[in-house]
């Protein structure tokens, strides 16, 4: 169809006009028509569209609206990396990171900074194509990010065609993705209204907004753009400094932050975040620091890059918002190694951007540090943003009835003694065999290669079957039957079948390794073999006292402690006798040879044995008195080289450390 030339200029015309609208709307705040102005010509562009679709171009003003939803998002690799940068806290860490900047340059001259703020938001790269968008992506990883094109074409702020005459043939311009607080009290309105869940703050709303699948969605949401740089460019070259480089960007109808400035030296950036953390809760979107760049592009070229971040730019994070709210209570959490963690139950504040109801006191000495007690009004901050905290108590407010808190001499879970050493701030549950919450990780550890070594019982299974109810603790394995695992999912009849083998396998076992299975704090591999061999069965060592523990070479008064707690554990000892009573049992333990002339010796193992494996015969070379380390020192006394030796043997030579084969081993060993 043959658009007739009238028809062509008057929607050239409309998409104009609706473009600078939309601009003077949306990123200027200088609206020059009413809203039913700008709709009426809106509805006049959409029913010439609708007559004569050859008019429709992808910049029409009219292509906001979203399109076809997406099974997922495809990925882009960003022509150039979008990097990070590196944070500082204080001004003596701002006159550290200036300094630098100074040393690196080989001046000492004041530097002049772009100062801008950081936005709280979902950071995004538009490619514009002879100043038409034709790609939208997320930062990802920095390298390959999201291609959100279709969703950020919704958003009003966001040109759709560059304006102005000096548009380069290629552009990435770097910004980013916002909700105003406005925008996001009237969107979580409707979604209350619509009983739906409403959004934590305005980041989450505008990350969530911005990844839907469906840009009908998407151009729903109170959406908006800030650019704060440039990525690829080809065809023109930008100006001198990255302060004019923003003022480029909004003739091109681009959105940048009119808190942008010039500022010079050290302090003048201090005095632009003072007063930008003065206006922060004024401004109309989230922000949680500044970000200063050295302003000049050429220095910018000369300091480079560190890592993933320039050395130019530096952001100011300003620090955690604080609000005050009331301790209801305070609990204790038991984590999966058996520490005793006290939990303050607050009542619920806004803090920072999420409403929290919880914070953690870390530990006894933090508790009394700040003596908070359950009925204290707290000052509560989101630490670094992210995990909030009581920063202190507000003792005028304090009741008259609040007493101290301590931590309980009882695990709240199992009952287990908690031990807490001299010295230690975290206070421990010594049930490890038995106490539900640590029942998962000390189930993985008995299972493991080092101690039981039960092959096919991986990590995800004990999960499972903890989960699942089938197991509380380690002695339930030797209990399952084929009939149950074959139930589980993805665990067929054969699987089963291997499993309830191995445990049968895993029952021959040694004493050392018995030991090392059970969890005892500060007994690893070695520790356990020093037990085993010094106090030759279980019942000698459940009854040593930490005297005759201390006795041993590598034991010492904290170890002793623990294994002491350990065995008084009923629980654990009930445990111990149900893993006994299921048949785990191990060969007499032999006394250590001490007059060897190995007794006292460093061994070190490399390369292939041929006669046996490297765990036989490191078991053997312990038996005689020797130590069996895992690297070559000048402490080393043998290295014994099999086949294939590498690393380890060339630095034995090195050294002039005395280097055998297996024959010799063999020997030894006979």
């Amino acid at each position: 169809m043959t658009i007739p030339t009238e028809i062509n200029q008057q929607a050239t015309d409309l998409r104009h006009l609706l473009n600078k609208y939309n601009n003077l709307y949306y990123v200027t705040d200088n609206p020059e028509v009413t809203d039913s102005e700008y709709d009426r010509l809106f509805i006049q562009l959409q029913k010439l569209e609708a007559d004569y679709p050859e008019l429709l171009t992808v910049d029409s003003p009219t292509q906001r609206v979203g399109g076809k939803a997406l099974d997922k998002f495809s990925q882009i690799t960003h022509s150039l990396p979008m990097l990070s940068l590196d944070n500082v806290f204080d001004g003596e860490e701002l006159h550290a990171f200036d300094q630098r900047v100074r040393d690196w340059l080989n001046t000492t001259n004041i530097q002049t900074y772009a100062a801008e703020p950081k936005l709280d938001g979902l950071a995004i790269s538009i490619r514009y194509e002879h100043g038409i968008l034709v790609q939208a992506a997320t930062r990802g990883d920095g390298t390959i990010g999201e291609d959100v094109t279709e969703n950020v074409r919704t958003i009003q702020s966001v040109p759709l065609k560059l304006s102005g005459d000096n548009v380069p043939e290629v552009v990435e311009i770097r910004g980013e993705i916002v909700m105003p607080k406005a925008g996001f009290e009237t969107l979580n309105k409707q979604q209350i209204a619509d009983n739906k869940k409403p959004f934590v703050n305005p980041r989450n709303a505008a990350a969530g907004s911005l990844r839907q699948l469906d840009s009908k969605i998407t151009a729903r949401r109170p959406l908006a753009m800030y650019c704060y740089g440039v990525g690829e460019i080809q065809g023109m070259d930008l100006p001198k400094t990255h302060y004019e480089t923003m003022q480029q960007l909004a003739q091109w109808g681009c959105q940048i932050s009119t808190e942008l400035l010039q500022v010079e030296g050290v302090d003048g950036c201090l005095a632009y975040i003072n007063k930008l953390g003065e206006q922060r809760d004024s401004l109309s979107y989230d922000i949680d620091g500044v970000v200063l760049k050295i302003d000049d592009i050429t220095l910018q070229q000369r300091l480079g890059f560190v890592s993933r971040a320039p050395r130019w730019a530096i952001a100011y994070k300003f620090p955690a918002q604080q609000e005050m709210t009331i301790v209801d209570d305070i609990e204790i959490q038991v984590g999966r190694t058996g520490a005793l963690t006290p939990v303050a139950r607050l009542q619920p504040v806004f803090v920072g951007g999420v409403t929290v109801s919880n914070a953690t006191l870390h530990n006894q000495d933090e508790i009394d540090r700040k003596d908070v007690r359950v009925g204290d009004t707290v000052i509560v901050r989101r630490a670094g943003d992210v995990i909030p905290e009581v920063v202190q108590v507000v003792l005028a407010k304090r009741p008259d009835n609040t007493v101290k808190f301590t931590i309980p001499t009882q695990c709240p879970i199992c009952q287990s003694d908690v031990e807490r050493l001299e010295g230690e701030a975290v206070a421990r549950c010594s049930g490890g065999l038995f106490c539900p919450a640590q029942r998962k990780e000390a189930i993985k550890h008995f299972a493991s290669r080092k101690a039981m070594d039960v092959d096919g019982l991986g990590d995800k299974l004990v999960e499972i079957l903890v989960d699942e109810g089938l197991i509380n603790d380690a002695a339930d394995l030797f209990k399952l039957t084929i009939e149950q695992l074959s139930s589980l999912d993805r665990m067929g009849e054969k699987s089963a079948t291997n499993l309830i083998a191995s445990l049968e396998t895993a029952k021959q076992t040694k004493f050392a390794r018995f030991l090392y299975s059970l969890g005892i704090r500060e007994v690893g591999e070695a520790t356990a073999r020093s037990l085993a061999s010094h106090f030759l069965t279980l019942e000698a060592l459940e009854m040593a006292d930490e005297p005759a523990l201390i006795e041993i070479e590598d034991v010492g008064p904290i170890v002793a402690h623990h294994v002491v707690t350990f065995f008084q554990q009923t629980h654990n000892r009930e445990v111990i006798k149900r893993l006994l009573d299921a048949g785990i049992n191990w060969p007499a333990e032999q006394k250590r040879i001490s007059d060897s002339e190995l007794s006292g010796k460093t061994i070190v193992l490399t390369g292939t044995l041929e006669q046996l494996s490297r765990s036989e015969a490191k078991e053997k070379l312990l038996a005689l008195g020797a130590k069996v380390a895992g690297s070559v020192s000048k402490n080393t006394d043998y290295v014994v080289a099999g086949r294939d030796a590498g690393s380890k043997l060339n630095k034995a030579e090195s050294l002039n450390i005395t280097v055998v084969d297996e024959t010799t081993l063999i020997n030894w060993l006979n």
